[in-house]
């Protein structure tokens, strides 16, 4: 999942490294690194993981090292984790020994890729054996800032709503409809409520970060909003659509109280609320599905407003790739075309549980084993229509002053009028600052 606060603050300090490494460039002190030793091209891979990921990871790394004896891939455990990824990054740029390739969110991409050591994949994709169509639109639209390819898509997820089948048969409830709407949802989280014993509805992160922010999305664009307008000069919410977004989560949360709003960081207690069996319905991700251990679940798309698509969102994360050097760089494409070919796809996503990030990936011997161990069906269906937020460097400013606002809406603090107003005019005025 790719969780990230980004503000004025990191890209003020973004901005600063790429100046930095632009100078460090311009003495040719990066651009002139040693390629190779003794024949073998080494290319140095930040790629975040933690256990049990990591430990499949290098098992990955070491079949790619035996099979391109020519290449030897060496993960640098000093990029440290995904989620401090790009501040690492901008430091390693900004001190000129940056990797060969890291790990680095979508909503970072924009930023990231105004450095002169950012490799340009334009060219690159449209090579034999890349298959560039074959990646989902969403990993695509992510990493392609101004028509140009600036990464390769690393992780592709959406959200759909898992729910608790325990609690909506002690309720007397059906289970979800794909063809419900948010009124539906509504309805059925007042349902599942029980202040007495501590149970919810449904949940929501709200510290007023980006997991807080990227939720609301789905609900402006199933009724034609836009998070940004055409020229990128203001919001695309500002109206009707982003005030009902904002008045369907407030009907939930203060009106009905049906909403747990999990306020710390890294949103655990709403995961673990639900794997207690004390929430009903959750919109997630399929990267939660391992923390529900034992609850027996069942997933369905996304509700929708009536005669409105049931538009859901995307967030993808990425590998990036930085020049060392043409020698390394040639080295580095070649190791994340085979990271990302099917066979390989369909490893890693039968050891993690990922969804595929290539459509393709669900055409090669194995799939089956994948589909017996993770219930990732409706996930993966939802892909082909899922969006992604707009890759632009102006996209953090909008999302921490949604983040804000949502946060009010969700415990009470402002009506729906008042928030929309707020992220309107704050994020107006720094989208016209940016220019």
């Amino acid at each position: 999942m790719n969780v990230k606060r980004e503000g004025w603050v990191m890209r003020v300090l973004i901005a600063v490294a790429l100046c930095a490494a632009a100078l460090v460039a311009g003495c040719g002190s990066s651009g002139d690194k040693a390629a190779s030793s003794g024949g073998v091209t080494t290319v140095h891979f930040w790629h975040g993981q933690t256990d049990p990921a990591d430990k499949v990871m290098d098992g990955l790394i070491a079949d790619f090292n035996k099979s391109h004896p020519k290449i030897k891939v060496v993960a640098d455990r000093g990029g440290g984790v995904a989620d401090t990824m790009v501040q690492k990054v901008t430091s390693a740029l900004a001190g000129g020994t940056y990797p060969d390739i890291a790990y680095i969110f979508g909503s970072d991409v924009s930023n990231l890729a105004r450095s002169p050591k950012v490799v340009d994949l334009t060219d690159v994709v449209k090579q034999p054996g890349w298959n560039w169509d074959d990646f989902w639109p969403g990993g695509r639209d992510v990493v392609t800032v101004n028509g140009r390819v600036r990464a390769i898509p690393s992780l592709i997820d959406d959200l759909a709503v898992v729910y608790n089948k325990k609690l909506f048969d002690q309720a007397g409830l059906q289970y979800p409809s794909p063809d419900w709407t948010w009124d539906d949802f509504r309805a059925t989280a007042k349902k599942l409520t029980d202040k007495g014993k501590g149970q919810f509805g449904t949940g929501w992160p709200g510290v007023g970060d980006e997991d807080t922010v990227w939720r609301i999305w789905p609900f402006v664009w199933q009724q034609g909003g836009e998070i940004l307008s055409s020229d990128g000069k203001s919001v695309g919410f500002s109206g009707p659509t982003g005030l009902k977004a904002l008045q369907t989560v407030y009907d939930m949360a203060a009106t009905d109280k049906s909403i747990y709003v999990d306020t710390t960081p890294g949103s655990e207690k709403l995961l673990q609320v639900f794997a207690n069996n004390r929430m009903g319905m959750m919109p997630t991700g399929p990267w939660a599905l391992p923390d529900f251990g034992d609850v027996k679940v069942g997933v369905v798309r996304l509700p929708s407003y009536p005669g409105t698509d049931h538009t859901t969102i995307t967030g993808p994360d990425t590998w990036m790739l930085f020049d060392n050097g043409s020698e390394r760089v040639k080295a580095t494409e070649e190791f994340v075309k085979w990271l990302t070919s099917p066979p390989i796809d369909l490893k890693w996503d039968v050891a993690t549980g990922s969804l595929p990030v290539r459509k393709s990936t669900s055409q090669q011997p194995g799939w089956s084993a994948y589909t017996a161990k993770w219930k990732t069906g409706e996930f993966l269906k939802q892909l082909a229509a899922a969006r992604a937020r707009p890759a632009v460097p102006t996209y953090p400013e909008v999302s921490k002053a949604m983040g804000k606002s949502l946060s009010g809406v969700l415990l009470g603090r402002q009506t729906p009028q008042q928030a929309l107003d707020s992220v309107v005019k704050t994020s107006n005025s720094a989208l016209a600052q940016a220019g």
